[in-house]
């Protein structure tokens, strides 16, 4: 990475953001906007429009009317690849100035968000290009009379309602296969973290993609999201972020057409080091990466570390002294380890949970408070909190932020246990030599994700869902498609 290539990215002034309604940029229908925060130093980077309910109709009839008359649906699969394709190049060229702007948007570090976003986007929006047309119906086993064959249709208008952390490698996991499909789509951006995806979004469009296909309104989720997910024009919903706004939407759902409702939410993933681990000096580091990167602030974060009491106080030392050598700060800067939390909001929430956490008995051995005020922006300490129970706050409730919470076990049964007296299974980790104990830890340790002696880094070819109060649903892979499509059977009497 290039220093004097991102200063000059940053030294520049973000336009105002409009709403992407039918292929063109136009105000919220009030006129109202919202300022946008850097979390960098806190002071208001730009606005963009504060969608009205009006506004979010307006993109849901526009992505209606794209799908009806089938401008996007009714091209070959060819077309539609060549469009998906460009887009990705465009992506891919512009990705140094979108992970700038998404950084000064969301404070994420600027060598994890180079890869992470445009750099994931890219990809994902590419493999689905590449698959659109090696997705086959099927001919049924029927008696030599009857022809029976299944048709895969596309599901209509997606609704995608996308989170603040990693905005666009989020946005392309639903964007990628929903538009492969022939599907339309309406997107909602969070209010603290928009601009890149935003800045995504017309790509497409210059891509190709019909105005009307892709349609994104930014503003409150309790007004735009709220009549996104009661539209009766919205076929599938797909949602990324809080378990309690996940079951708003699945309420929504229930009120309205009973669209469905896939969900990608909360975990408290358990990251499991036995004794026999392979290397307990890497297997330390990556603890540390797996809470700690973008601030705590990744979905599958290894925030419950579980380790066999025969090795806990000198696997703490490891942690403690890879987390030490980490370092926050300014995420525009090359050699920053660690960016800034999202929000002031997000922050005082992280710092609430440090309190409880010692309230109920946990000793804090590295970190737990603010750093870098005099910046303006919100920084805070990795923390690390050793004593804590299986009954815990700190073990029961998702943080979403750089803390890391440590609970010692005796046996593979009582790692089992610990790591799944949780309601979320999103993710998990385990390191040992001994191939029955991990195998034994997959098999049993309820997640949608299982990493063995590494943790994070699964790509596109595989999925991401979550069991329990984790979601439903898969993205990535081919299995995410499924999402976007109905079957449809023809049964012809020969």
């Amino acid at each position: 990475m290039d220093q004097t290539k991102i200063d000059a990215l940053r030294a520049q002034p973000v336009p105002d953001f409009l709403h992407l309604i039918d292929g063109k940029h136009v105000p919220a229908s009030d006129g109202g906007t919202m300022n946008i925060l850097s979390p960098i130093d806190g002071q208001v980077l730009t606005t963009v429009a504060k969608g009205t309910a009006a506004d979010m109709e307006a993109a849901i009839a526009s992505a209606r009317a794209a799908f009806e008359d089938r401008r996007w649906a009714g091209q070959s699969p060819a077309a539609r690849k060549k469009v998906l394709l460009k887009w990705a190049d465009l992506i891919e060229a512009n990705a140094l100035e979108l992970a700038v702007l998404g950084v000064r948007d969301n404070g994420t570090e600027i060598g994890m968000a180079l890869k992470a976003e445009p750099g994931s986007a890219a990809s994902t929006i590419r493999y689905y290009a590449e698959a659109l047309d090696k997705i086959y119906g099927e001919i049924a086993p029927t008696a030599s009379d009857i022809l029976g064959m299944v048709h895969k249709e596309p599901v209509g208008v997606v609704g995608a309602i996308i989170p603040w952390n990693f905005p666009m490698m989020i946005g392309a996991w639903k964007l990628g296969p929903a538009l492969a499909m022939g599907n339309s789509v309406v997107l909602k951006p969070s209010e603290t973290a928009s601009l890149s995806l935003m800045k995504m979004c017309d790509l497409a469009l210059e891509a190709g993609l019909p105005p009307g296909v892709l349609n994104a309104v930014t503003g409150e989720g309790k007004v735009v999201g709220e009549v996104m997910g009661l539209s009766m024009d919205v076929d599938v919903l797909v949602f990324t972020g809080s378990g309690a706004t996940g079951r708003r939407l699945m309420e929504y759902a229930a009120r309205s057409n009973m669209k469905r409702v896939y969900l990608e939410l909360g975990g408290k993933s358990p990251h499991i080091i036995f004794a026999d681990a392979p290397n307990l000096d890497e297997a330390a580091k990556a603890a540390a990466g797996g809470i700690f990167r973008n601030s705590g602030q990744v979905c599958v974060a290894g925030s419950r570390l579980l380790v066999e009491a025969s090795i806990h106080d000198d696997f703490v030392a490891a942690v403690v002294k890879a987390t030490e050598a980490m370092r926050v700060g300014d995420p525009l800067k090359v050699d920053t380890t660690i960016g800034a939390v999202n929000s002031e909001i997000q922050l005082a929430q992280n710092l609430g949970f440090v309190e409880t956490a010692q309230a109920e008995g946990g000793q804090v051995v590295t970190g737990g408070n603010r750093i870098l005020q005099d910046t303006g922006g919100y920084y805070m300490a990795p923390t690390i909190v050793t004593g804590i129970t299986p009954g815990a706050t700190l073990t029961q409730k998702e943080v979403f932020g750089p803390v890391l919470g440590v609970t010692p076990f005796s046996s593979d049964d009582e790692a089992v246990q610990i790591a799944n007296a949780t309601v979320y299974g999103l993710a998990g980790g385990v390191w040992t030599t001994n191939l029955s104990r991990a195998h034994r830890m997959v098999r049993d340790v309820r997640t949608g994700v299982m990493h063995v002696n590494t943790y994070g880094g699964a790509d596109g070819t595989v999925p991401l869902g979550g069991v329990g109060q984790s979601g439903n649903g898969s993205d990535k892979s081919l299995h995410a498609i499924e999402k976007y499509i109905n079957l449809k059977t023809a049964w012809i009497k020969l």
